[in-house]
């Protein structure tokens, strides 16, 4: 039996037991399957390996008749990665993508709605694991109709901006803001993702018409998405770049970040803690907290706040599920 070893093949989906591998920048995917050593390595994850890992492997060439097999028999060491724990999965977590040069959070200006603490939590995932990461408001064009939207887009914008995250507003439907979001994508690696409904995959549409992701209208009745990306799944942008969109995410548990480093990742709140009486004030009930009375003077958000405390309460993210 003949092998040929290949290095570095990014992984660019994965169904299943089945992985989706090219050799970037070139975009000539591949099939391959996990050899049993590294799912035995994964056992704590849902997915040892993710879209975006850079893996090594071999090609197995059996004959002439079958097409050849390729496995993957390592993960390269990761730049960086998002992780949540999984609410309904008995395992303990599952990596959304690796190797990620820039995450992208989709909101909408209108509806469906994302809680404030599934924002938080995964803002919070981010500045944990090193992944830049932008605010997407859209569905702006919405506003010209939907006006009682207005405050609330301009309220959710106001509070992240003042928190440092940059917050771009777009509309995939007219495509105001795309060029711009197409420059910053350009060259990069970038996640997209939100909850259902918030027009991940019809911007990416707009970006780059060629990839025809499926999409779907929120319900009327319930005013939530649709699953339509069923896997996590990376592709080619025509003006340069590449996208992994994502299913809609709806838990979203936080993983290994203590009590005591969690204001760390609340850029307000840490900038206030240096205030604090105590130098482990988990800013709750303790006396003499600064963070609580720059809650009370209006300086950090009350959203920003109550999502800190809910964390601080659940932080596996049962109870604030969208």
């Amino acid at each position: 039996m003949e092998q040929q070893v290949f290095q570095n093949a990014t992984v660019v989906k994965q169904t299943g037991s089945l992985y989706r591998l090219t050799f970037l920048p070139a975009w000539n995917p591949f099939t391959a399957v996990l050899s049993g050593k590294l799912r035995l390595k994964g056992d704590k994850l849902t997915n040892p390996v993710a879209v975006g890992d850079k893996v090594n492997g071999y090609w197995q060439r059996a004959d002439k008749q079958k097409e050849n097999q390729a496995v993957i028999t390592d993960v390269v060491p990761r730049k960086n990665y998002l992780i949540r724990k999984s609410v309904n999965l008995s395992r303990q977590a599952h990596i959304i993508a690796a190797n990620i040069d820039w995450a992208y959070l989709f909101l909408s200006a209108t509806q469906p709605e994302t809680p404030f603490p599934f924002i938080d939590r995964f803002l919070v995932t981010c500045q944990a694991y090193r992944v830049p990461v932008t605010l997407i408001l859209n569905k702006k064009d919405e506003l010209q109709w939907a006006t009682e939207y207005v405050p609330q887009a301009a309220h959710i914008k106001n509070i992240y901006q003042k928190a440092g995250y940059p917050v771009m507003e777009v509309s995939a439907k007219t495509g105001e803001g795309t060029a711009d979001l197409a420059c910053q994508l350009k060259d990069k690696i970038s996640l997209f993702s939100g909850i259902s409904g918030v027009g991940k995959s019809s911007l990416a549409n707009k970006l780059d018409p060629s990839l025809h992701l499926k999409t779907e209208p929120i319900s009327t009745a319930h005013l939530t998405g649709k699953h339509t990306t069923t896997f996590y799944e990376m592709h080619p942008l025509q003006s340069g770049g590449y996208i992994i969109d994502s299913p809609g995410i709806r838990g979203f548990g936080l993983l290994e970040i203590s009590k005591e480093e969690l204001s760390h990742y609340f850029p307000e709140i840490f900038a206030a803690s240096v205030e604090c009486r105590f130098n482990g004030c988990l800013h709750d009930e303790e006396p003499d907290c600064a963070v609580r009375k720059a809650v009370e003077k209006g300086l950090i958000p009350a959203e920003r706040y109550e999502s800190y405390l809910k964390m601080l309460e659940d932080p596996d993210g049962g109870k604030y599920r969208t």
